[in-house]
């Protein structure tokens, strides 16, 4: 593997024979980093956000199963 900095791009060099699920599983975490760095939220924020969500599927789920 060569990983090398070109201006402001990081280029990863793999041989032909690496899975390909396992590459798209690591797309998409650097995807994820790329795009919370750019991110103004707060980890407080962040947190609200997923207890909402959260809270949300629970409330779905309850009523889906008669809870």
């Amino acid at each position: 593997m060569i990983i090398e900095r070109k201006n402001d791009e990081i280029i990863f060099r793999l041989k032909g024979n690496i899975d390909v699920e396992d590459l798209q599983d690591l797309t998409c975490l650097l995807e994820f980093k790329e795009i919370g760095a750019k991110s103004k939220a707060t980890q407080g924020q962040v947190d609200d956000l997923v207890n909402k969500i959260k809270k949300g599927r629970w409330d779905k789920t309850k009523g889906k199963i008669g809870l």
